[in-house]
């Protein structure tokens, strides 16, 4: 364990005082509907993406609060969430907004056990949100904040196994001062991004390196076994009748609710002309889509006809947007 960890706690949140970014929308807020919403878009996306690209502005000002998100219909929803990504997010938001509007009368819950019992919110979105809009000293342990700690401690266990999690909240909580534990937990994860990072870490600015006890650096943390890659195609139609579309919705966890391409057998395809092919990775799946054009077609189950008018506020996952854009921009390039 570290020694001194008063002082340590101390010059981490001092650090980040005076060197953490502060210009985060997410960081001039103390509004836990609010945090919670970056904590949950934060979780699959890089900051700089929900940044420049406006998803968490735009989805508060879409929904500002949990009344008017626990009233929306989920396919306006989906479609705020839409290029984010793991759209399980999205529905589990709306669902614990739900929920504090039903079993709080509206007001967000302000103990972590309250909290931790939303749709969707596991110990470190609950951590972030206690500890940043309730000012809590709960303990939080993400990707950044377990590289640092597996640095600090020269911890050589796989992080992701059951018994490296457990590891690493029991240092977490043992670390996590009761006074501050703002700016400690800020300043822990902001290490990890801009500090401890994954590769090349600069440990000789680094404000704790004092503390930390690892020779090796860039060799941890250590990881389980990474899944094999799978290689995929995917056949999909362009079918367009009376400037109408033809769409799948998505009955599938993973994509539940959104639109896209309709697919086909290999076998249902021969002989269909090429309209567009692009590639797409989805966890450990890398899959080459290919989309034909095709007249006549007929729909199926879970398939309906759309006027290309209502494209745009169609939620679609983002491979299938940009192959439908390809496709329509080629159209239009015909002579």
């Amino acid at each position: 364990m570290l020694e001194d960890r008063e002082r340590f706690s101390q010059t981490l949140a001092s650090w980040f005082k005076h060197e953490g970014r502060q210009d985060l929308p997410w960081r001039t807020t103390r509004d836990p509907y609010a945090i919670l919403v970056s904590e949950v878009m934060l979780q699959q996306t890089q900051v700089v993406t929900v940044l420049s690209r406006g998803y968490y502005t735009n989805w508060l000002e879409k929904f500002p609060d949990v009344a008017t998100l626990a009233a929306a219909k989920e396919e306006e929803v989906l479609k705020m969430w839409e290029g984010l990504g793991y759209y399980s997010r999205a529905r589990n938001l709306q669902k614990a907004a739900q929920a504090v509007i039903e079993n709080h009368d509206g007001i967000f819950p302000t103990s972590p056990e309250e909290v931790r019992a939303l749709p969707g919110v596991g110990r470190y979105t609950a951590g972030a949100v206690c500890c940043f809009a309730l000012g809590l000293p709960e303990p939080i342990v993400d990707a950044n904040v377990a590289r640092v700690l597996a640095r600090l401690m020269d911890f050589h266990q796989p992080v992701d196994s059951t018994s490296g999690i457990k590891q690493l909240w029991e240092w977490a909580t043992e670390c996590v001062p009761e006074t501050d534990s703002y700016h400690y937990n800020s300043g822990l994860m902001e290490l990890g991004q801009r500090i401890c990072k994954p590769k090349a870490p600069d440990c000789g600015i680094c404000p704790v390196k004092n503390w930390c006890t690892c020779d090796s650096p860039e060799k941890l943390p250590i990881k389980k076994e990474r899944r094999k890659t799978i290689h995929r195609d995917e056949h999909s139609l362009y079918a367009v009748s009376e400037g109408k579309i033809l769409l799948h919705r998505e009955p599938e966890r993973r994509r539940q609710g959104l639109w896209r391409l309709p697919e086909r057998t290999s076998n249902e395809i021969a002989g269909l002309p090429l309209a567009a092919k692009m590639k797409y990775s989805i966890t450990h799946y890398r899959v080459t889509l290919h989309v034909y054009e095709i007249t006549g077609a007929k729909a199926r189950e879970d398939e309906a006809w759309h006027s290309l008018e209502s494209l745009a506020s169609l939620p679609m996952p983002s491979p299938y947007r940009r192959a439908l854009e390809t496709v329509q921009e080629s159209f239009l390039l015909q002579p």
